[in-house]
């Protein structure tokens, strides 16, 4: 279907005001200036300005013009799409929990006050972590059936750190990764800062378009993919034996480092071995504890090839030099004790419930996600614009991100990634609610 030329034009203003382009102030041309600039009608280019003042990007002034908003004071659209007011309902971001976290970490506090050696964790501690940590993680990996000693782990402040020391260490600038086309921001943003070039790959239902990435690796020099194949995040796709057994095939004839993300892999129950178990001398996983016991707690893990493991060492030292003794403490003794696999347990209930609730107030809409997840995707109709409805939504006390930090490709779809975590459960009916009613208003506009 043909995209209306107006359309264009809207999306050339948005991305010029938040990329600074224009910035926050900035004065935009008279309607009958646009519309002769742009080859449109007036009454075209009168649209034009009302949809970026739907989507929270300008603001009219009658007698003056239309001006640039200063997106600061624009919650929940466009750029920090986490900066949302305190009374809104957050469907952005996911920091889930289970009643009773707290009194298990008073409880945790308390009995390392009375036990072992407290003066040892004031002390520099091994920039890969302390060996009795690192045991304990490897032994909790069997569980998600990665089998791995524990001289291939290193502890990290958080997955999202262990991405960064892998990338740091493993990587140089101008490396081209092979990426989905939607997959998770915070890859992107640490690619970018890095200097690496991303080369999209086409998202199928079921996983990335494996056929384009052969392709690519015969056109491009391919340094290394990024994938979640347990628990896409946005996507919630879990890959099948037979789509890690070609995507490992790719890697090995194309001599591609896999940089596996299982931050929410622990959802999935029954999921194929990590792509670390099929191929642990090309993978490094990476994952952590803030999605399944508590995002305070900035625990993560790296399992690395031997071969690779003193370089992303050297990338903790250079950084953090070391993950807090404390906090790896705490995390150590619950992973021993049970609570950590409890926490999951709960979680994975937890994260059920709130998908049957969100499928039952979006039925009939074309939404995807894993039944067990704690997001979901939401497709919209053709002519409906996701900053219109995320700044409609923000203004009704309730937050949601569209596509665009998602999104890996020049184009980017017209859609809604739905966070189901943070929010308590009797919240969630109600802004699930308006989320509908904003989809499909929008789409009839």
């Amino acid at each position: 279907m043909r995209v209306p030329r107006y359309k264009g034009v809207v999306d050339t203003l948005a991305k010029q005001i938040r990329s600074g382009r224009l910035s926050a102030g900035t004065r935009l041309p008279t309607h009958r200036q646009l519309a002769a600039d742009e080859g449109i009608a007036v009454v075209t280019a009168t649209r034009v300005y009302a949809e970026l003042e739907a989507m929270g990007l300008v603001s009219s002034e009658q007698g003056r013009g239309t001006f640039v908003r200063d997106l600061a004071t624009a919650p929940g659209v466009g750029g920090d799409q986490h900066s949302v007011a305190v009374d809104a309902t957050d469907l952005s971001f996911n920091s889930p929990a289970v009643p009773g976290q707290a009194d298990l970490l008073r409880q945790a506090l308390k009995d390392l006050a009375t036990a072992g050696d407290l003066d040892a964790l004031l002390r520099y501690q091994p920039h890969r972590g302390r060996t009795q940590d690192r045991a304990a993680i490897a032994r909790h990996l069997r569980k998600r059936g990665l089998t791995t000693g524990r001289e291939r782990v290193l502890i990290v402040n958080g997955a999202q750190q262990g991405l960064a020391v892998t990338a740091m260490a493993l990587l140089k600038p101008g490396d081209i990764v092979a990426i989905d086309a939607i997959t998770y921001p915070g890859f992107t943003v640490l690619a970018r800062t890095l200097g690496l070039q991303l080369a999209p790959l086409p998202v199928t239902a079921t996983g990335p378009d494996l056929s384009a990435l052969e392709l690519l690796c015969r056109q491009r020099p391919v340094r290394a993919i990024y994938a979640m194949p347990t628990l896409h995040n946005p996507l919630g796709w879990v890959l099948d034996e037979v789509q890690r057994e070609h995507l490992v095939t790719i890697a090995r004839n194309h001599d591609l480092l896999i940089i596996e993300d299982a931050s929410y892999a622990y959802l999935a129950e029954d999921a194929p071995p990590p792509l670390a178990m099929r191929a642990p001398r090309e993978t490094v996983y990476v994952s952590g504890l803030s999605k399944n016991v508590a995002t305070g707690l900035r625990i993560g893990f790296v399992v690395a090839p031997g071969k690779h493991v003193e370089a992303i060492e050297r990338a903790i030292r250079a950084t953090t030099y070391h993950t807090p003794s404390l906090t790896a403490a705490i995390v150590t003794r619950w992973l021993e004790d049970g609570t950590v696999d409890h926490l999951e347990t709960q979680k994975r209930a937890d994260a059920r419930h709130r998908q049957t609730v969100a499928r039952e107030v979006l039925d009939g809409l074309p939404y995807v996600g894993h039944p067990s997840s704690y997001f979901l995707w939401l497709p919209l109709a053709q002519d409906a614009r996701a900053d219109r409805i995320a700044a409609s939504l923000a203004r009704k006390k309730v937050a949601v991100s569209t596509a665009e930090p998602f999104a890996t490709t020049p184009t980017v779809p017209q859609a809604l990634r739905l966070a189901l975590g943070s929010v308590r459960l009797d919240e969630l009916r109600d802004a699930l609610t308006k989320v509908r009613h904003e989809a499909d208003r929008d789409a009839y506009r």
